[in-house]
């Protein structure tokens, strides 16, 4: 397979570029955000530099920034990249220094933690930057590689190994490289920003919301089960997901009084990682977990698929007390549109009444492996 995958994300960025904005791109490591930074640079008819935060030559060449300092890190560059910025100190002023000069210079930072680099960045880069996310590879991005028919042939091994890049370029060697990416890349941004002291608690919270995938996470129930108080069970899972390992679907509530008002489902960004944190690789047909499975690669694909073209949307769940349901609600200009997640559906799908009584929606979409053309690509 070529090694090169093109991803949808370049695509937006690129309409950003040189629009007086400093552009953060934000992601968790290993998915490809040097990668991506490297091609937008390839097709550009400009100089550049490229400095890395993990080299400590570049964290002392930004050590205390002027203005004067800054000029030779500059030179004759027309974009400036610095990748994992988050690790440089005060870097959010550097960068501040570098737009306020140097007004024809597109900065281009990357980082692997949303807490860190963004807590740096926000007061010195006020109204002066344009944030991305990049999540693993997609559906879509597999499908244009590879074609539509093909990668839809892939689906029940995509359920089970993800969509990490070295993953999806290394086939036989799927075990091998989750097992490293849940054990390392996954936490050394978690365990450095967080300042976490116990990682065996951080993996204890991570399997048990690995093993409740789907199902509505309880903060107290969840603190029965690791045995940690709840406010520490709270930022472990912000952590989490401001280092993009998971995402929180909130519960949708307006008009019906048995609705659940603060409920929240957690998913993963990959099914692949969440496999490698219970060890369970085992196929599709031998699963007791499949819907669930299913259930988080269609809302995780959704999810990627609205914010590599730049769509912006609300995502929801819907659940009352007598646990009527609806998978996912996606919201834009007071628009509802619902989706039923099947991975099973010799049974047929329809929508509560209650629901369609309370509210009024838009479309409504059953999807399954079998029918998911126009979802997620």
């Amino acid at each position: 397979m070529d090694k090169f995958i093109n991803r949808e994300l370049g695509n937006t960025i690129r309409k950003y570029l040189f629009k007086g904005k400093v552009i953060i791109l934000y992601g968790q490591r290993q998915t490809g955000k040097t990668t991506l930074i490297n091609n937008i640079l390839k097709h550009l008819k400009k100089k550049s530099s490229i400095l890395s935060g993990d080299d400590y030559d570049t964290i002392e060449l930004f050590d205390r920034p002027n203005a004067t300092k800054m000029k030779p890190i500059i030179g004759d560059a027309d974009i400036i990249v610095i990748d994992e910025a988050q690790q440089i100190p005060d870097i959010g002023r550097a960068l501040k220094i570098i737009y306020d000069n140097y007004k024809k210079v597109q900065i281009i930072a990357t980082g692997s933690s949303s807490f860190d680099i963004a807590n740096i960045l926000n007061e010195p880069l006020t109204g002066r930057k344009l944030e991305f996310n990049l999540y693993p590879l997609s559906f879509e991005e597999m499908s244009k590689h590879n074609g539509f028919l093909n990668e839809k042939r892939l689906l029940e091994h995509r359920l089970i190994f993800g969509y990490y890049p070295d993953v999806v370029n290394n086939m036989g060697m799927e075990r091998k490289i989750l097992e490293s990416l849940a054990q390392s890349y996954l936490y050394k941004d978690i365990l450095k920003i967080g300042g976490i002291k116990k990682p065996v608690l951080l993996d204890k919270i991570m399997r048990a919301l690995a093993l409740q995938l789907g199902s509505e996470v309880n903060y107290n129930e969840l603190s029965n089960l690791v045995g940690a108080d709840k406010n520490t069970i709270e930022r472990y899972i912000d952590l989490l997901e401001k280092s993009f390992v998971i995402f929180k679907l909130p519960a949708f509530n307006k008009n019906v009084r048995n609705e659940i008002k603060k409920g929240r489902k957690i998913y993963f960004y990959d099914n692949g990682i969440r496999n490698a944190i219970i060890k369970n690789y085992s196929p599709i047909k031998n699963r007791n977990d499949k819907g669930a499975l299913w259930e988080n690669f269609v809302i995780s694909e959704r999810k990627k698929y609205l914010n590599n073209k730049d769509i912006s949307r609300e995502m929801y769940f819907w659940r009352t007390t007598q646990q009527q349901e609806v998978d996912l609600i996606e919201i834009e200009d007071d628009k509802l549109d619902v989706y039923e997640i099947k991975y099973n559906t010799a049974k047929k799908a329809s929508l509560s009444k209650t629901f369609t009584k309370a509210y009024k929606v838009n479309s409504f979409r059953v999807v399954s492996p079998e029918d998911f053309e126009g979802v997620f690509i």
